[in-house]
């Protein structure tokens, strides 16, 4: 296996277990638990308490987490799977950034939270330290264009539409342009077609002939 497939491999396993620590928060609180405590978390995440604390540093941190996958999972997911019938790649992203905007009402004050009590972490470049939701979003959202894209290419690109989808994207649209909420979603939208657009002129320009 290559570097680089190991290091692909290594951030999938993260994400699992990133995933599998929030899923059973939130099951503990969609069960009328308001605030379950560490252990009760790991027991049911089948962790430590350690692996726990790598990924969350704090208990609130976490707990936040599993609130905005509450608010936001179950729908985002439904556009994605509604819009799978389509092949082209746009067409789903679209459907995920509506959803997403749809979800802003409510969702946008706990992701401002979030960001707050995550920016000021200590830094690890192996670690995403949040926005592991909106990462598995995006990747089944191109999984079209992955079989026509080289795998730095479509690596790439998911990095590029995280930048214009999210809770810090609707921020910077909100805060600094003033913009409303639909006009948010157009804008997002807009950017992540111009990203798709990009990456597959880049792809057709590597083997182009001379």
């Amino acid at each position: 296996m290559s570097e680089t497939a190991e290091e692909s491999g290594r951030v999938r396993q993260r994400r699992r277990t990133r995933a599998a620590i929030v899923d059973a928060a939130a099951e503990l609180l969609r069960q009328g638990r308001s605030a379950p405590g560490i252990n009760e978390i790991a027991d049911a995440a089948d962790v430590s308490r350690r692996t726990i604390y790598q990924y969350f540093p704090t208990l609130d941190q976490l707990l936040l987490d599993a609130t905005l996958g509450l608010l936001t999972q179950t729908d985002v997911d439904a556009a994605i799977d509604s819009a799978a019938e389509h092949a082209d790649a746009t067409e789903r992203v679209e459907a995920m950034i509506r959803a997403l905007g749809d979800a802003a009402a409510s969702s946008l004050p706990l992701g401002r939270s979030l960001i707050r009590l995550t920016v000021d972490l200590a830094e690890d470049a192996e670690q995403p330290k949040r926005g592991y939701r909106r990462i598995a979003w995006i990747e089944r959202a191109i999984e079209p264009l992955r079989a026509d894209l080289d795998e730095d290419l479509f690596e790439q690109l998911v990095s590029g539409i995280a930048m214009v989808v999210g809770w810090e994207a609707l921020i910077v649209l909100q805060d600094l342009r003033g913009l409303d909420a639909d006009s948010q979603v157009q804008a997002s939208t807009w950017a992540a077609r111009a990203l798709i657009r990009a990456a597959v002129d880049e792809q057709a320009s590597r083997y182009a002939a001379p």
